[in-house]
């Protein structure tokens, strides 16, 4: 069974681009196509589409309008947002993450032809995940007789798997865990800047450690994404710089588009390296990337969280960091937009405890400030 995909861009060009390379996509059937937010709105309620995809930025009715329009009737379609890689376009599309959208593309990383193979390899990822996303829902609403056998026993196996791991954990991971970390570390890809905004604000102001996340996003974004969390978290929010000093009661967001490390100052301080070192799977900041160093530099000292994203990034970091004494929490699949790089921490055996989304700043507070886990 085909996803239905309904294409709303007010740019001809692109739209009949990001058309046509969605109908060469396997498994992916374009069932209409919209010049406006307007449009667009009526189309989803007339063809009933699986996925979305809208430009941020259209006449009439922008994107944001279009996603609370969509909300208040209630209509259920996976939305992926199209937009400038600007700091507009990273102001509105970080807005948009909040209200719901799946995840995002860019117009100039797509480009125009000569792009064409970057936009289908982009729009793949994100279709799998969706397709996989919508069946996992399908399961759990009763309708598994639709869906592959198959990926319904993987459901299942899953589930068992994640309550035989949190009932391990009380008994024998703790052992592993560090007493009052003096950090947090925190990856997040597809769903992670929805994820954040629910975090960040229920950690206290004064959790006494710095806060370190390396959220995959392109140049320009990271900084909408740290203003917009900053206006709603006690702790400070900022994109980090290079060869500052980290500071208590703040979070650190690696730039869009440069990895960020941890290394040791003459003060025995956290030091914020960012470089332009090549990509780590496929990916730049990578998640690996920072928790390599602060296993590296501050064995012992940090507990990791690893959030919602697409593939296994921060596992290898991750295997570092438990030898070294690491507490480890794992968003769990029912509240992740994507179950990837969770997933891949849960069955690589280096996560303690799998949480819903909404248990996981107390648990950070309590193991930061007690050590209880």
């Amino acid at each position: 069974m085909s996803l239905r995909v309904l294409v709303a861009d007010d740019a001809i060009l692109f739209r009949r681009l990001l058309a046509e390379v969605l109908a060469s996509l396997p498994g992916v059937e374009v069932v209409g196509t919209a010049a406006n937010g307007r449009v667009a709105v009526r189309k989803v309620r007339e063809l009933h589409p699986d996925v979305l995809t809208l430009d941020i930025e259209m006449p009439e009715m922008d994107g944001l309008a279009v996603l609370d329009e969509l909300r208040r009737g209630g209509d259920e379609v996976e939305t992926i947002v199209v937009s400038a890689l600007s700091r507009a376009g990273g102001d509105l599309t970080v807005r948009a993450l909040e209200k719901g959208a799946f995840d995002f593309i860019t117009k100039e990383t797509s480009g125009p032809q000569q792009g064409r193979e970057a936009l289908a390899r982009e729009l793949a990822l994100r279709f799998r995940a969706i397709a996989h996303r919508l069946e996992v829902h399908s399961i759990i609403r009763g309708k598994s007789s639709a869906i592959r056998s198959d990926v319904a026993a993987k459901v299942v196996e899953r589930v068992a798997a994640t309550a035989d791991l949190n009932g391990i954990a009380g008994r024998m991971q703790r052992l592993s865990a560090p007493s009052n970390p003096g950090m947090v570390l925190v990856g997040a890809s597809t769903g992670g800047p929805a994820a954040l905004g629910r975090i960040l604000p229920c950690i206290p102001g004064d959790i006494g450690v710095p806060v370190f996340i390396v959220q995959h996003m392109p140049s320009v974004f990271t900084q909408s994404l740290a203003e917009n969390l900053a206006s709603k978290c006690a702790v400070r929010v900022r994109e980090a710089a290079h060869g500052e000093l980290a500071e208590p009661n703040t979070a650190y967001i690696a730039p869009g588009g440069r990895h960020m490390r941890l290394a040791t100052a003459a003060d025995d301080r956290v030091s914020i390296e960012i470089t332009d070192d090549p990509p780590e799977n496929h990916c730049r900041p990578a998640v690996d990337y920072l928790f390599r160093s602060a296993a590296n530099h501050f064995p012992g000292r940090a507990m990791a969280v690893i959030l919602t994203g697409m593939g296994s990034d921060g596992t290898v970091g991750l295997r570092l960091l438990k030898r070294r004494g690491c507490f480890v929490i794992a968003q769990d699949e029912g509240s992740c937009v994507v179950y990837g790089m969770p997933r891949a921490a849960v069955e690589a055996g280096v996560a303690d405890i799998v949480l819903p989304l909404d248990a996981i700043a107390v648990r950070i507070a309590s193991v930061v400030r007690g050590g209880v886990v």
